[in-house]
């Protein structure tokens, strides 16, 4: 299994989950955070304190688990419906996940997509 991060524009958000949903992923989280992608236009920017007075802008940190063999259809889907114009609109990360553990319910199932 691999959890997959990405980091998107907010204007984009909405396009993303429902793409992932309809391709089946509906077990996706969603966090605002503040960070220093390109804004795509200067009223997303933001000075944060927390940042050392750097220019950043609010994004999305979408992450969801999956199974090895659909990384690519879940990154490409991702690079795709998040991308603004021909700069660079966000990151996607992946990581493998060593273990899912269920909280209650007894048996130890296979998290859901």
């Amino acid at each position: 299994m691999k959890l997959i991060k990405a980091f998107i524009h907010h204007v984009r958000t909405a396009e993303v989950v429902h793409a992932l949903a309809d391709a089946g992923y509906r077990n996706v989280t969603l966090q605002d955070v503040k960070g220093m992608l390109k804004p795509v236009s200067e009223g997303e920017q933001d000075y944060s304190i927390d940042a050392a007075g750097q220019l950043v802008i609010s994004e999305v940190r979408l992450s969801l688990v999956c199974k090895d063999e659909e990384v690519d259809v879940v990154t490409s889907l991702i690079r795709r419906v998040a991308r603004i114009g021909p700069q660079v609109s966000g990151w996607v990360y992946v990581s493998p996940v060593d273990q899912a553990l269920p909280i209650g319910g007894g048996a130890v199932e296979t998290p859901p997509s």
